[in-house]
C-alpha cells in the first residue's frame, strides 16, 4: 500500500467508526476542523518506527494547537502481531517520559487485532480499538481535559461503545467495510 492509500483507510475508519459510531465523542471536532496529523510510516525495523514517533512526539509538542492538535502514526507492515504491539506501546510511552512530555502528550493505540485482557479475540468489544493498522496516536493532554469538560459523563464512553457495537454486531461493523482483525 502507498502512503495516500494508508491515509485513506485511516480516514475512512475515522469517519465510519470513531465518528460515525461514535465512539469517540472527541473526534469529530479536531477531524472536521482538519487538526489531525496523519503520518505513514516506512521505517523497515522498530527502530526506526520508534525514531518517526520521536520526531512527532517533538513535532506536536511544538505544534500550534490549531493547526495539529492530535497525531495518529501508522504502520501498514510492521507489528502485525498484537502481543508483539501491545509491548511496543510500553517502549512508546517511554519515549513520550524521554523527551520530558509526561502530563503533556499521551499516547492512545489502535490495532487490526486489538485485544483487550480476559476478552475473547471476536469479542465485540475489542472492535472499539480495531483500526486498519497499528497505530500510535498522540493527543495533547490539554486537549484531551477541555473534551472531558465539554463530555462530563466520559466513564459511560465505554459502556454506551459496547452497547453500540452489541447492537450492530459483527456483522453490522462489516457491513460498514471496518477492519474486523483479518488481513
Amino acid at each position: 500500500m502507498n502512503t495516500e492509500d494508508v491515509v485513506a483507510a485511516m480516514r475512512d475508519w475515522l469517519e465510519k467508526a470513531v465518528i460515525g459510531l461514535n465512539l469517540c465523542p472527541f473526534a469529530k471536532a479536531v477531524y472536521v476542523k482538519e487538526q489531525v496529523r496523519y503520518v505513514v510510516s516506512e521505517a523497515k525495523h522498530l527502530d526506526g518506527f520508534l525514531e518517526d514517533i520521536d520526531r512527532e512526539i517533538d513535532l506536536l509538542a511544538a505544534a500550534d494547537p490549531q493547526q495539529i492538535d492530535t497525531t495518529l502514526i501508522m504502520h501498514p507492515t510492521l507489528l502485525e502481531d498484537f502481543l508483539d504491539f501491545n509491548d511496543f506501546l510500553d517502549i512508546v510511552d517511554e519515549a513520550v517520559t524521554e523527551h520530558g512530555l509526561e502530563g503533556v502528550i499521551q499516547v492512545a493505540a489502535f490495532h487490526p487485532r486489538w485485544q483487550f485482557a480476559d476478552t475473547e479475540p471476536d469479542d465485540i468489544g475489542n472492535y472499539t480499538n480495531r483500526a486498519p493498522f497499528p497505530t500510535i496516536h498522540l493527543l495533547r493532554e490539554a486537549s484531551v481535559e477541555r473534551a472531558v469538560e465539554a463530555f462530563p459523563e466520559t466513564e459511560t464512553i465505554y459502556e454506551r461503545n459496547i452497547a453500540t457495537l452489541e447492537r450492530i454486531g459483527l456483522e453490522g461493523w462489516r457491513a460498514l467495510g471496518l477492519p474486523d482483525g483479518r488481513r
